[in-house]
Parts: structure tokens; sequence; C-alpha cells
């Protein structure tokens, strides 16, 4: 295991040193620092950004603890503002005790995105004020989310996912097993649809997006700050991302798991989260976006139910968008390490 930085050091290796950290009189030392935010040398892959000459272990526990209390922190006087304004505007549901905010799902459904997406500014001020590193380089190893890279992202991600969606519901009409069964379901009328898709696809890209910085990028980056291998990232990263979508089927967490493991081997490929932050906006659009057209926004359940043959699919098409988009981000010359 090894905590030295990545690469060659030198002074132009290390922009805000005066001097390489390490050597004598260097900042970091008693009574030097750093000027600004110091970020990896030229070279570092993506999962080794947040080894920029200061990690600590006790960096890496400390941030972690502050961007999750500080999104709690958030969440929470957002739940009670809007439990205050659902009981003023007497939007709150009709049962008595309900763990639910609002009477209408949509709202609720918009409460929880929202919730999710205030990790986004936690965990980048995690990573400057306590890793003392650009928050850019969260988002890939140029220190700024490449929007054309993405967009080409969504590009092949969204007919690849609607492709494997409509397999799914094929299969579910063939096989008539009940965790895909469709029935029971209905349309919610032309301007409750158009509403919900509003509302859901202005939210939906930041709480696919908040997952992304969290999981593929932060958890990813505080193991790489002290392990030259990527795996201990990837796998403990990937589990995480499982857990922490609940515990259902047996389907749905290793369905989440092999989805995420391949996502942060994609990450390391292409140096950033664009690829995946485009992946996981697009399949939460279609996951969202069928809910809404069918009337079930209501639905509580999520990826950890996904049934057998979901994961079935997932053995296919998580691979192949990978394989696809490493492709070409080689022939795009898209950077995988810092420049």
């Amino acid at each position: 295991m090894s905590t030295g930085p990545a690469g060659p050091a030198g002074p132009d290796q290390w922009p805000g040193w005066a001097v390489p950290p390490g050597t004598p009189g260097a900042p970091g030392l008693p009574g030097r620092r750093p000027v600004g935010p110091v970020p990896a040398p030229p070279g570092t892959p993506y999962d080794r950004q947040a080894r920029n000459g200061l990690q600590r272990w006790w960096r890496q526990v400390l941030g972690t603890v502050v961007m999750l209390f500080g999104a709690m922190v958030v969440t929470l006087c957002l739940y009670v503002a809007a439990e205050a304004f659902a009981e003023e505007s007497g939007l709150q549901p009709a049962r008595p005790h309900n763990e639910e905010v609002f009477d209408a799902p949509l709202a609720e459904q918009a409460l929880g995105l929202v919730s999710l997406a205030l990790f986004i500014p936690s965990v980048m001020l995690a990573a400057r004020w306590l890793q003392l590193r650009p928050a850019g380089t969260l988002s890939s190893v140029t220190g700024r989310l490449r929007w054309r890279w993405l967009a080409t992202c969504a590009g092949v991600a969204a007919p690849l996912m609607v492709l494997q969606t409509g397999l799914l519901i094929l299969w579910a009409s063939f096989t008539a097993d009940d965790d895909l069964d469709a029935g029971g379901v209905s349309f919610p009328g032309w301007s409750s649809l158009l509403l919900s898709l509003v509302v859901l696809w202005a939210l939906v890209p930041f709480q696919a997006a908040a997952e992304e910085y969290v999981f593929r990028g932060w958890f990813q980056q505080i193991f790489g700050a002290h392990w030259n291998s990527p795996w201990p990232g990837i796998v403990i990263s990937s589990l995480l991302f499982a857990l922490a979508h609940g515990f259902g089927e047996l389907s749905g967490f290793a369905l989440l798991f092999y989805s995420a493991a391949w996502w942060a081997w994609l990450c390391l490929r292409t140096g950033g989260l664009e690829a995946t932050i485009a992946a996981h906006v697009v399949n939460n659009l279609i996951a969202f976006s069928l809910l809404a057209v069918t009337g079930e926004l209501d639905d509580t359940g999520s990826a950890a139910d996904a049934a057998w043959q979901a994961l079935v699919l997932e053995l296919i098409f998580a691979p192949l968008y990978c394989l696809i988009v490493v492709r070409l981000a080689r022939r795009k010359g898209v950077a995988a390490r810092t420049p």
C-alpha cells in the first residue's frame, strides 16, 4: 500500500506549491501551507485524484463524515420546511402517522429527488475543504465536467437502454411474471403526465449525478488516495451503491453491484464521471417516465427489487455500453489521466 503521490514529483507537477511536497522545507510541514487547492500531478488516473501530497487517512474519514452529515442536515431542514408547507397548504396525506410528506405522489417523488441531489454540493465541499484539492477533480481528470463527452455518452446510452427496457417488458408479457406484471396500471391523463415529465426530467439528472459523485467519485477516490490498485475502490464503492438501494431481491442486489462495478471501471478508463452520469440519468429517466405514464408514481420499489430477468439483460447490456464507450473514448482522445 502506498500513500505517496502518483508519478514523478517536481515543481511543475505540483501547482500551488513553492517546492514539491515531501522535500525539505516543503509546504505541508510546520509553518508552511499550500496556496489554494492542490491538484494531483500530471499523469494521475481518475481514482487517484485525491493523491495530491496532502492525503492522510483521517482526511478521508473526516471528509466522508462531513459529506454525509452535511447532506443529512440540509435534507432534514428541507423535510421540515416541506412538512410545514404541506400542513399549511393541506397537501398532507389523509392517513395519520404516514411516512410521506405530501399526498401527491409527484410532489413526494420531487422531494426525494431534491434530497439526493443535495449530496453534490456536500461532496464537493468535502473534497475542497478537507482533501484540499479542486472540487472539479471529482468530475474528471481535467477538473471539470466535459459536457460534449457527456452528451456523446448519453447518445450511446439512450438507444441501448430503451432497447433493454423494451426487451424486459416484452419478456414480462410472455412470462406473465408477477414481479414484472403491468396489470392494474392506468393512464393519468395528458395534463398530469406532462406535468410529471417536466418535473421528473428537471430533477432526475441531478439525483443521478449525485449518486455518481458519491459512489463512483468520492468513494473510489478516497481508496485511490492510498492504494495503487483500483480494485478496493471498485469493489467497496459498488457494494455500498448496492446497499444504499436497500434490501430487496437477491437478483436486484446482484444487478446493482454488477452494474456499479462496470461503471466504476468505466470511470477509470474514461477519466471521469461523464459516461456513468449519462448512463445513470438515461436509466432513471426511462424508469421514472414509465411510472408517470402508467400512473404509478406512488410505487415505493427500487432497483433492489429487480427480477432475475432484469439481471440477465443487465449481464449483457452493462458491459456492452461500457465497451462501446471506451472504444469511443480512445477514438476521440478523451483524457483518462491528468493532463
